[in-house]
């Protein structure tokens, strides 16, 4: 009777579980330390917070249930690994987002492109101040998505090893 519909179940809970595990910023920071360093001893990457051994314990626990990181024992040390499979899933998951958005911004874009740039008034121009931590406004802005097309893969991609680029469309 579980059938098809258990393993739909199924492939829901892990993918819950990944993105359970990735609400975390202390997990999200082990996942970088692994992308970024390479397989560690829990002594190592416990070193990193200041968190009760048994807290950071709880926090491994989730991460290797959600299937995120893997666990070896060299003696009596516990290596962890990072397992960047499951962000697969998560990317696939937000797919249709990413598609959604990149429509609305280029039709919100073709809007502001019709829009008339304001005739100035004759002689010079106001200064305003500026805010001491911002840039000052420009007039107009460059309407283009250059270099943020295809956002959840260059996340994505910083995790995996080696993945090869989608062909086709949107």
């Amino acid at each position: 009777m579980a059938g098809a519909g258990g393993t739909a179940e199924t492939a829901q809970g892990a993918q819950g579980r990944v993105f359970a595990a990735l609400a975390s910023p202390i997990r999200r920071e082990v996942l970088r330390l692994l992308r970024e360093q390479g397989p560690q001893p829990v002594a190592e990457l416990a070193a990193h917070f200041h968190m009760a051994r048994p807290s950071f314990s709880e926090q491994l626990r989730v991460l290797r249930e959600s299937g995120l990181v893997a666990e070896t024992k060299a003696g009596r040390r516990r290596i962890y690994r990072l397992q960047a499979e499951p962000l697969l899933e998560v990317q696939e998951w937000l797919h249709p987002y990413e598609r959604f958005w990149r429509g609305k911004l280029t039709a919100l874009a073709g809007l502001l492109d019709e829009i008339p740039d304001e005739p100035s008034p004759p002689g010079p121009r106001p200064v305003r101040p500026s805010h001491p931590h911002r840039p000052p406004r420009q007039r107009r802005r460059e309407h283009t998505m250059t270099g943020r097309e295809d956002l959840t893969a260059v996340h994505v991609d910083q995790f995996l090893p080696h993945r090869p680029r989608r062909c086709g469309g949107p």
